[in-house]
């Protein structure tokens, strides 16, 4: 008979051991992986360009190969970076990303558990310390305090802290404070490095649960077909109110009320300067001082991965609703369905060495052939000539042609009897109301160009008048006009 205590306990393990975080720590190359990705990413540099990682762990196997660690099949993978770091992404350690104009590396949540767990273990003591309890402790007086209903027994408990703190005031006004054992503050920094090196997993996990809640809001988008206003509305709160869309997000949100405050944050480094100043710091090791120094950055940079991942979540969600098309999405999936059915269709028919001929352009469109020669281009029949004489035109409404174009023949006779030269812009405004339009400017300059003009240094300012009555006024370049004579030409 199956145990069931004994079976929900094993495959509660089972799940365990399948995340990444075990995964890579029950890894052949489980050291390497964890020590390779301790020295590429650290507090400082939480994101490393693509082809920098590659470079730095190329040249870290060239150290460890040449240092004879090759030798054991288990310590180092074979292949490139470039390889080792695309298996790395498959088995969910790094994801890549775009920062910028550059893609580069993070690691997920999973792996940085994972360090977590090996620098834990392996960096130093975890003890049963007075600190240790002192914190559990406390944090078991906060919660039932904070789940106290009771105002009467509130009152009591914060009553109670005020007289402890002003005995504690009065002891230390009568006697001094007394130095505190180095032991016991070795002991409490410990405990801080202990709790510090929970956070960053703890960032990278609601990170991850961002955008998770990304892909899956993007899929279900794509899924939806009501109409668009409704999904429009819906989809674009998910995406304003996109970090209380998650567990990790709300917890998150509670714990930025805190840490979203500058000054906290340059309390937080100041105190831990002073910490380290203090003589006890000499009993810790150089990565232990290193480590309680970089807390406040860590605090800091772990905030803004949340904060980014929010925001890169809230623009891709409302991109993708302002885009939204229902006919086209599904479009795209019956192609993207179809490629896929075509692909397995071949792999299962063709061998793993088959030759795949590259696509190295776009089908054509077919179309019909088209006609290169005729027998003759020539019209049947030539058109009847145009008629020159104004009096063969037909206007159904008398302003027809005062909004047409210059009236070149009034022009030229006016301007016949202007002298031997003119200046246009007195002429323009010496011409009658109906060769004063806009278009007859136009035309003077025209005819002004054709029979030969001079262009002075001052502005000539005019006024037209439209048909309609209303005028405009307009500057150019003094033009001196000569009057054509037929004399000129012989």
């Amino acid at each position: 008979m199956t145990n069931t205590r004994a079976e929900a306990a094993y495959l509660r393990s089972v799940a365990a051991f399948r995340t990444p975080t075990l995964d890579l720590l029950h890894r052949r190359y489980a050291p390497f992986v964890v020590a390779v990705l301790s020295i590429v990413f650290t507090v400082d540099r939480p994101a490393v360009a693509v082809a920098d990682a590659h470079a730095e762990i190329a040249e870290i196997l060239d150290e460890l190969r040449a240092a004879g660690y090759d030798e054991d099949d288990r310590a180092l993978p074979s292949g490139t970076a470039r390889e080792i770091c695309r298996h790395w992404v498959r088995v969910g350690w790094l994801v890549p990303q775009i920062d910028g104009d550059i893609e580069v590396y993070r690691l997920t949540a999973h792996a940085v558990g994972a360090l977590e767990i090996t620098g834990r273990t392996g960096g130093g003591r975890t003890r049963v310390s007075n600190s240790r309890v002192r914190t559990l402790l406390e944090a078991v007086e906060r919660l039932a305090a904070d789940a106290e209903t009771d105002p009467q027994a509130r009152i009591a408990r914060l009553t109670a802290e005020r007289d402890a703190l002003d005995a504690e005031i009065l002891r230390i006004q009568a006697e001094g404070t007394a130095p505190v054992d180095d032991e016991q503050l070795l002991e409490e920094a410990e405990n801080v490095l202990h709790l510090a090196r929970e956070l960053p997993a703890d960032f990278a996990r609601v990170a991850e649960s961002i955008k998770a809640m990304q892909r899956d809001v993007v899929a279900d988008l794509r899924r939806d077909v009501r109409p668009t206003g409704e999904v429009l509305r819906e989809y674009l709160e998910r995406g304003q109110h996109v970090m209380q869309s998650t567990p990790e997000g709300r917890a998150f949100a509670g714990a930025l009320r805190l840490l979203g405050d500058p000054e906290r944050i340059d309390d937080l480094a100041e105190q831990l300067h002073t910490v380290l100043a203090q003589p006890f710091a000499r009993l810790m090791d150089a990565d232990q001082r290193q480590e309680l120094d970089a807390i406040g950055r860590r605090v800091e940079l772990g905030v803004l991965e949340v904060l980014t991942a929010q925001r890169r979540a809230s623009h891709v969600i409302t991109g993708q609703v302002r885009t939204h098309d229902p006919v086209r999405d599904r479009q795209v999936d019956d192609l993207l369905r179809d490629v896929m059915s075509g692909l397995q269709t071949w792999t299962s028919t063709s061998s793993a060495e088959a030759p795949v001929d590259p696509v190295r352009s776009l089908p054509m469109a077919a179309v019909g052939h088209l006609r290169q020669s005729v027998s003759d281009i020539r019209p049947p029949g030539a058109p009847a000539p145009l008629s020159d004489a104004a009096d063969d035109a037909e206007f159904l409404d008398a302003d027809t042609r005062a909004w047409g174009g210059p009236r070149y023949a009034e022009l030229e006779e006016y301007v016949a009897g202007l002298g031997d030269e003119f200046d246009l812009g007195s002429a323009f405004e010496g011409s009658a109301d109906d060769t004063r339009r806009p278009v007859d400017l136009l035309g003077l300059l025209e005819i002004a160009h054709r029979n030969g003009m001079t262009e002075g240094e001052t502005v000539s300012v005019v006024e037209a008048v439209r048909p309609d009555g209303t005028t405009r006024r307009f500057a150019f370049g003094a033009v001196t006009a000569r009057t054509f004579r037929e004399s000129d030409d012989d």
